[in-house]
């Protein structure tokens, strides 16, 4: 098969699949797993082929016209270069994983068919972005992930929880999807193409009119769907979803889809030095507001969530200062260690019965009942925390020599303003991320109290694929001086200085935090607290569930918990009560945007219903009043019809007569 045949394949394979899992799944039942599993898996040999054969070199372009719009028309177009045919390859890889995982972490979930079949076309959609030349074709996948996600967050529907996260994710993210959409045209008619090599050669010839609007009409879909300040508020929430999606979403799909796009249109962007400046401050506050708020959540995905918004954050700068290569470089790696860290949550929060880190903190011997969870999870902190030798540090240290090499004048792609806004906020991101990871790892697997209730063995299907995706944690950085052909052909190795500066003040954080820790050790003695779910012979995604509610039950909040020996309270003092409410962004945007909104409504309505209607029964009540007193004349008797007729005649005749007088004496 050619290239381009079998690229088709990758993302129609998981469509397939969610076709098949959806028809079969009530009347089929035992075929639901290898359809789950299988599709995906094929994906990805494929996808290796792929970007086998690519190998980094030029692009392979291939299109047809899907219809004819009468102006601008829209293709359904690959566009395979370096950098899709590897992002293919983390999605499909990152994909089969959670699906090989979700057999065992759903194993008696009545609506697993479903989940499945949803996970399968959320890669497809992904998939669909990663390939597309068009960008009609990829605003497809671009909104059947948005649909996809509200259903899979809300998996566990019956949580109050999970239906307000669903919501929440689908509606943020919608509020930027409008203006991006108005951007896509706005980019057209420019342009004259919604082809992306077209669109890309038009901006190096001056095509743009309005290159600062179109740019930041489209930063509104990106900041909505990659979960950058303003519009990150959502995905912390979605943490109410099953482990294994928010390891998907996180890892290689929805919020990879903004940054991905930025990337694959970046010259776009470059065109405005405004816009480019505006990314930059987006990402800057990103960077250091979610590592303040992850150093003080006491669930422990919610840390791991405001951590993908940070590491979202780094990649944001990476292309604020005109690094496409640095930012997909450190998606790639990124993708790989943020799927370990979720996953291996799943098994923590079953094995432990709660996704609480201060009821953690009060439970012995955590580490040694899940071994294979505690080193791989391990491993991903280090990526984290960019510790060398792993992927992490390699990334991330690329994305800071972007920065520092726009900072310092030696490119001149973006503002320097840029580059120093991106270099320090990215500098200070690093002590926070030190010290939030290092807080999780010692909260979880260095607590002390009672032992972990034993929940048996953990099953293969969500430990194997744990040391799966190990691999590329922790060596997919040290592959970087062969992979320069594959991000534009420039190198990503690191820099001495700026390795060295951005390594040794990760250290200080950790042993900041480490040393905060032992202080507050001394009051770990006290009586267990948290909110416990623990089930030793149930399903981990049940444990997960029950956790959720009572996570909340017993602190009146999902995020905080208050726990005097977490050393995040010592570390942020009086700034913890605001970074533990993600610095009061929803109620913010509730008294700003909601409570206007739904004040708007109640108005509405009381209009239609008191105003409007009153009209509308007013006319009806007319209409009815007339009828009834002509049913009232129709008796049925002939002669009261023919009184009637004679009574009319006459005073019509008197009338006429009345008439004529007055007429003829006029």
């Amino acid at each position: 098969m050619t290239t381009t045949t079998l690229a088709v394949l990758v993302p129609l394979l998981p469509f397939l699949g969610a076709a098949a899992g959806l028809l079969l799944g009530r009347a089929a039942p035992g075929f639901v797993r290898p359809l789950a599993v299988l599709p995906p898996l094929a994906a990805l040999v494929l996808a290796a082929v792929v970007a086998a054969r690519q190998g980094g070199g030029r692009a392979i372009d291939a299109a047809t016209q899907l219809t004819p719009t009468g102006s601008v028309p829209i293709d359904l177009a690959l566009h395979l270069d370096g950098f899709a045919v590897l992002v293919a390859v983390l999605v499909v890889l990152v994909a089969t994983c959670v699906q090989i995982y979700s057999t065992a972490y759903l194993k008696d979930d009545v609506r697993y068919p479903s989940y499945a079949a949803l996970v399968s076309l959320f890669t497809s959609a992904m998939l669909l972005v990663v390939y597309s030349g068009d960008l009609m074709v990829l605003l497809v996948g671009w909104e059947i992930m948005g649909i996809c996600s509200y259903f899979l967050v809300g998996h566990y529907w019956e949580t109050p929880e999970a239906r307000a996260a669903s919501l929440k994710a689908f509606l943020v993210t919608k509020l930027g999807d409008v203006p991006f959409l108005i951007g896509l045209f706005a980019l057209a008619a420019d342009t004259g193409s919604f082809r992306i090599t077209k669109i890309l050669a038009a901006v190096a010839h001056g095509g743009l009119d309005h290159p600062t609007l179109i740019a930041l009409l489209l930063l509104a879909g990106v900041a909505g769907k990659s979960a950058q300040f303003p519009l990150h508020t959502w995905l912390p929430d979605a943490m109410a979803g099953p482990t294994p999606v928010s390891a998907l979403i996180h890892a290689a799909t929805m919020v990879a889809a903004g940054i991905y796009f930025v990337a694959r249109l970046l010259p776009v962007f470059a065109a405005s030095a405004a816009a480019l400046v505006v990314l930059a401050v987006m990402a800057a506050v990103t960077m250091i507001g979610s590592g303040l708020a992850a150093l003080a959540q006491d669930d422990i995905k919610r840390v791991l969530a405001y951590s993908t918004i940070g590491q979202l954050g780094y990649m944001s700068g990476a292309l604020a200062v005109g690094d496409r290569g640095a930012a997909v470089f450190h998606l790639l790696s990124h993708g790989a260690f943020k799927a370990v860290l979720f996953l291996a949550a799943g098994v923590v929060i079953h094995a432990a019965g709660t996704n609480s880190l201060a009821a953690m903190s009060r439970m012995g011997g955590l580490a040694k009942r899940i071994p294979d969870a505690c080193w791989t999870m391990t491993v991903a902190l280090l990526a984290l925390a960019a510790i060398p030798p792993f992927a992490g540090f390699f990334s991330k240290e690329a994305v800071l020599v972007a920065a520092e090499h726009t900072a310092f004048g030696d490119r001149d792609v973006a503002p320097a303003a840029a580059g120093w806004t991106v270099l320090v906020a990215g500098l200070l991101a690093a002590v926070l991320t030190a010290a939030y990871a290092t807080r999780l790892w010692l909260l979880a697997f260095r607590g002390r109290g009672p032992a972990v209730p034993d929940h048996g063995r953990q099953p293969a299907a969500m430990t194997s694929v744990l040391w799966i995706l190990a691999v590329p944690t922790i060596a997919f950085g040290l592959a970087v001086g062969v992979l320069g052909d594959w991000f534009d052909g420039h190198a990503l190795t690191p820099s001495l200085a700026t390795a060295v500066l951005s390594t040794g003040v990760g250290l200080v954080g950790g042993l900041v935090t480490y040393g905060a820790w032992r202080h507050t050790t001394a009051l770990a003695a006290r009586p267990p607290v948290g909110a416990v779910a623990a089930h030793p012979r149930a399903e981990p995604a049940l444990v997960e569930a029950e956790a959720i509610t009572s996570h909340t039950a017993a602190y009146g909040t999902i995020a905080g918990a208050p726990d005097p020996t977490d050393p995040g309270r010592l570390l942020l003092g009086p700034l913890h009560r605001h970074a533990v409410s993600g610095f009061h962004l929803d109620a913010l945007y509730t008294a700003a945007f909601v409570r206007p909104v739904q004040a708007a409504a109640r108005l509405v309505r009381f209009l239609d219903r008191e105003v409007v209607d009153t009209y509308v029964r007013g006319a009806a009540g007319t209409a009815r009043g007339l009828g009834t007193l002509v049913r009232r004349a129709q008796t049925g008797n002939v002669q009261t019809y023919l009184g009637a007729l004679l009574g009319g005649t006459l005073v019509l005749a008197i009338a006429a007569v009345v008439f004529a007088n007055v007429y003829a004496g006029a």
